[in-house]
């Protein structure tokens, strides 16, 4: 059976997935809430720092994934990340080549910038222990592509192959617009990254082609009548130039801040605003995800959407997705 070791793992995106595919998997993870959302859904969880576990702590894991806090690398965010990504590149050369790095790490301005770097540590130990991963999964967003393409070199010299790329979410099914840095390693050939199973989302542009059109808020929703989403972030750099989605299309990034967008009909009547299974729909977990503990709709934009993940372990794998597994209960 294929166990798998999911660092970072909050509310449990990948989790769900490996679920779908009947992965057994242990996710670690120290956010208090993350860890109450994931108790509820009956998911296994190390709680704890992930600077603080290894691989002999989870011996039996063939598989290694991770997605790390991104907070430090996305637009949105201060952009602490991006400042230091030639430093952090740096580092992921000083490790590939057995340095041990964690004492200049400390130095960095924000401390989740070197988080990115765990899932190499933790492939570079498995390594060295003679029990190395048969596959590894990376997702974050997507600035952090070149740190992905670092890591895949320093991979590379310990017996693994990789692929590294851009993947779109509405183009593997899911109800929103998000695009993530991907990494997928394995010992034993050279991987590929999930096709498209869905059509790209283009604003003003219908859909054409021989793939199914994304799938739209509506299609995700049980909401009686059409709406409007009225971003709570500005377009553009103007804070008042707020972005709209209608429900005939995906939603856009969803993100922790998903509670403050307005809903409002065509004629601008205000709706009530979505539910955390209303956003935990839009990422597709299932709809009656446990969401529990506080700041769900933090824990709801910070996940890997469980549909992607679904695709992106398949993948890694080596195995074929059945698209019923998307219509199973939690």
């Amino acid at each position: 059976m294929t166990v798998m070791v999911d660092l970072f793992a909050g509310p449990g995106g990948l989790d769900v997935a490996a679920r779908w595919l009947g992965v057994a998997v242990t996710g670690v993870e120290w956010d208090r809430n993350a860890c109450a959302t994931r108790a509820a859904a009956g998911l296994a969880t190390a709680v704890g720092d992930v600077r603080d576990h290894g691989p002999a702590d989870f011996p039996d894991a063939t598989v290694l994934a991770g997605g790390p806090p991104c907070q430090t690398y996305t637009v949105a965010g201060g952009g602490a990340g991006r400042r230091a990504l030639e430093v952090v590149l740096g580092f992921v050369k000083r490790m590939a080549a057995g340095e041990d790095v964690r004492d200049d790490l400390a130095g960095l301005d924000d401390e989740r910038t070197a988080l990115v770097l765990e899932p190499l540590r933790w492939a570079l130990a498995a390594h060295r222990l003679g029990r190395p991963y048969e596959a590894i999964v990376l997702e974050q967003v997507q600035a952090v592509l070149p740190v992905w393409q670092a890591v895949a070199e320093a991979l590379a010299g310990i017996g693994y192959r990789s692929a590294v790329g851009i993947l779109n979410t509405e183009e593997f099914g899911v109800p929103q617009t998000r695009r993530r840095a991907i990494l997928v390693a394995r010992r034993d050939h050279l991987p590929e990254l999930p096709r498209p199973t869905h059509q790209r989302y283009r604003k003003g542009v219908a859909p054409a082609g021989d793939l199914p059109r994304w799938r739209s808020m509506a299609d995700a929703l049980d909401r009686p009548e059409p709406f409007v989403v009225i971003s709570n972030y500005g377009t553009g750099g103007d804070p008042k130039a707020r972005g709209r989605r209608t429900s005939a299309e995906p939603a856009a990034t969803v993100t922790g801040k998903i509670s403050r967008n307005r809903l409002t009909t065509a004629d601008g009547v205000e709706l009530p605003r979505f539910t955390p299974a209303e956003a935990g729909r839009l990422q597709t977990f299932p709809a009656d995800y446990p969401w529990s503990g506080g700041d769900i709709p933090q824990q709801i934009g910070n996940a890997i959407p469980p549909r992607l993940a679904a695709h992106v372990l398949a993948a890694a794998l080596g195995v074929d997705l059945d698209p019923a597994v998307f219509d199973s209960p939690r």
